[in-house]
């Protein structure tokens, strides 16, 4: 559990500083001290969580399901955000589909070289590579609709 609690608080302090800690006080109604507990990895603090209104109204201002996402990753869903509305943007169907996959694939791989040069892949540069991972993902998600679009 204890594991599982910090990953949470981890994700909690994402979505903290996503949403930046002065609107996520004016959100939640909390002080800037209690919401730092919530994401504290002091040992007086563990049993401490932020409650789920108010994750709920961080990550609609966020810009990213931070607390969501990792509740799902613990749980071994596979969640699938689109910063984008569906119908928002032009429809390339699945020929567009395979080339910006191709194109997502090659920049994961890039990222990886460069993060991997000295033998480390640092915080950030495992961030970088779970942007580009997400960003991938992303492409199949929208490649998995058209396919499905084709097969009705």
């Amino acid at each position: 559990m204890a594991t599982i609690g910090s990953y949470l608080k981890k994700h909690t302090e994402a979505l903290v500083k996503d949403v930046g800690i002065e609107p996520a006080c004016e959100l939640t109604g909390k002080s800037k001290a209690t919401l730092g507990r919530y994401y504290s990895d002091h040992d007086e603090h563990a049993d401490r969580f932020m409650p789920i209104d108010s994750v709920a109204r961080l990550e609609e201002a966020s810009s990213y399901p931070h607390v969501t996402a990792a509740l799902a990753e613990l749980k071994g869903i596979t969640l699938s955000f689109d910063r984008e509305r569906r119908n928002s943007k032009p429809s390339g169907g699945v020929n567009a589909d395979v080339i910006a996959l191709s194109q997502r694939f090659a920049i994961l791989m890039a990222e990886y070289q460069q993060s991997i040069e000295d033998g480390i892949i640092t915080a950030n540069e495992a961030k970088r590579l779970l942007k580009e991972t997400v960003a991938l993902q992303q492409v199949l998600i929208d490649m998995k609709l058209h396919l499905e679009d084709e097969t009705v």
